[in-house]
């Protein structure tokens, strides 16, 4: 190398400028950043107004995923049931609203055609989206619905959200609208005075016939209400040395049979307001009856229980022995098969048609046993209600001989009927509420109380419709009360019903 002077370093490389397309009057140190200023108040509550909170409505999620199970396509056009194609479109509708240049487009074309090439995978989504293709799943046009709904109008099970061929998956589970519960008067539609209406627990002083005649024992007299016409008449007179313990009319007969105080037991045509015949056999006083076909059976206080046939001359056929205490509860089933009687004896008996002991003995009673009702709905079911040591109303098998649930009422039990129409009974009730009960059964839900008498409501018998019961008590009255609706509608009023307001008396 010659001595001449060394040549200076190269300079160091510069990073390259962004190649920006600036006017040429403009420097480009105008470009210089500057830190930011920080945003007034008022601009900050404009940028977070958005995500304000109002305390008044809730919050579902922090984003919105629409839910199809109440969508309804129809309206706009659009097939409830998409094709493959469609289905993958619907998916990513969202995304591909957004997305307006050809660019995004073009990208979301390739996702498209593999979807579709895969029906499999399309069925199981169009099924996790819309449910299956099925007839019931279908929905009608309806004007004003939402094609997506946020909150579902429809309940689902948790295999419906599955997409994997659960046999029972998209079915939807349909609440059925409640059935308003009936509603049942909680008045008499009307009251009947019933001077000398006996206020004792052992007596059954009222029965009402097949004919609708209404029968009353008052004192030493009964008296007949004929409910169509409400006319009264006076069918006997025992005298002062006797008086009536119970009535029971024969069945689709115009036939009455009347139990005295003297054990004596007479029969009368109430047609012709004329005594058939005087049957002995008991030597103290009558207080329960039931007939059987051509069969009349007779409880006394004597403890023993008669079995009268009217066909023939001897005043009764056979006699019942078992009660330890007077016999004040008598029914026969609805088939004629079976009698149950009750007593003070704190028991419950069932005899057949030929048996001279009971057949079925029931002792779980702590008082007396009054209250009797066989079902008409189910053969061998039967309720029996105890006085005011027990309160409960107890049901029985008597095909297997078991007891099927029992209930305490709270107040002494005095009556039970069963509704023919429906499956519901009545009870009326003593000590201390006076009240009467209808009940559902098998559930035993009270569907109403019906309070009014001052007394006990020892007295109950029911119209031959069905539909309404009549009640009697220790104040002298006897109320009338719709209680059951009719064989055809729930809604039917009783045909002997509210033409008869008012308050009058029975004799």
């Amino acid at each position: 190398m010659d001595g001449g002077s060394a040549t200076p370093p190269p300079p160091p490389p510069q990073p390259p400028r962004a190649q920006l397309n600036l006017p040429p009057t403009m420097p480009r140190d105008a470009l210089a950043l500057e830190a930011p200023t920080p945003p007034s108040d008022h601009v900050s509550r404009m940028i977070n107004s958005a995500h304000s909170q109002s305390p008044s409505r809730a919050i579902y999620s922090d984003r919105f995923i629409p839910s199809r199970s109440g969508s309804n396509f129809a309206f706009f056009g659009i097939r409830s049931s998409p094709s493959p194609q469609s289905a993958s479109c619907c998916c990513s509708s969202s995304s591909s609203s957004s997305a307006s240049s050809p660019a995004a487009a073009a990208a979301a074309a390739p996702e498209s055609k593999e979807e579709a090439s895969s029906s499999t995978y399309n069925a199981l989504l169009r099924a996790a989206l819309f449910g299956p293709d099925t007839p019931e799943r279908k929905e009608s046009p309806v004007v004003g619905r939402n094609i997506f709904r946020y909150k579902t109008e429809t309940k689902r099970s948790l295999h419906a959200l599955s997409p994997f061929g659960f046999e029972d998956a998209g079915n939807v589970v349909s609440q059925s609208p409640v059935k308003a519960a009936r509603k049942v008067p909680r008045s008499p539609y009307k009251v009947l005075d019933a001077p000398a209406l006996q206020d004792d627990f052992y007596l059954n002083l009222v029965d009402w016939s097949s004919h609708n005649v209404l029968a009353v024992g008052l004192g030493n007299c009964v008296y007949l209400w004929n409910a169509c016409s409400s006319k009264v008449t006076k069918l006997c007179d025992l005298g002062i040395d006797d008086s009536v313990c119970s009535v029971g009319w024969a069945q689709h007969s115009t036939h009455l049979a009347v139990g005295t105080s003297n054990g004596k037991l007479q029969v009368w045509d109430a047609s012709r307001c004329r005594r058939v015949r005087t049957m002995e056999g008991h030597r103290l006083r009558v207080g329960a009856l039931a007939w059987s076909s051509s069969l009349l059976s007779s409880g006394s206080r004597d403890k023993s229980i008669l079995q009268r046939d009217i066909r023939t001359q001897d005043d009764f056929v056979s006699k019942l022995a078992g009660h330890k205490s007077e016999v004040c509860g008598l029914k026969w089933s609805y088939d004629n098969r079976e009698l149950a009687s009750g007593g003070n004896d704190n028991r419950l008996f069932v005899w057949n048609q030929h048996s001279t002991q009971p057949v079925l003995k029931y002792s779980e009673h702590t008082a007396a046993v009054k209250a009797i009702a066989w079902s008409p709905h189910l053969h061998g079911l039967l309720a029996s209600g105890g006085g005011t040591a027990d309160r409960c109303i107890r049901f029985w098998n008597t095909t297997t001989n078991s007891q099927l649930s029992c209930i305490d009422t709270g107040s002494q039990v005095c009556n039970l009927v069963w509704s023919k129409n429906v499956n519901e009974l009545v009870s009326t009730h003593g000590y201390s509420q006076n009240q009467i009960i209808v009940w559902r059964y098998p559930t035993m839900s009270k569907l109403a109380t019906l309070t009014g008498h001052t007394y006990r409501v020892l007295y109950l018998a029911i119209s031959p419709d069905g539909q309404t019961i009549v009640t009697g008590a220790g104040d002298e009255t006897l109320r009338f009360w719709n209680v059951f609706p009719s064989p055809k509608s729930q809604n039917t009023d009783s045909e002997i019903g509210s033409s008869f307001f008012g308050r009058t008396t029975i004799r």
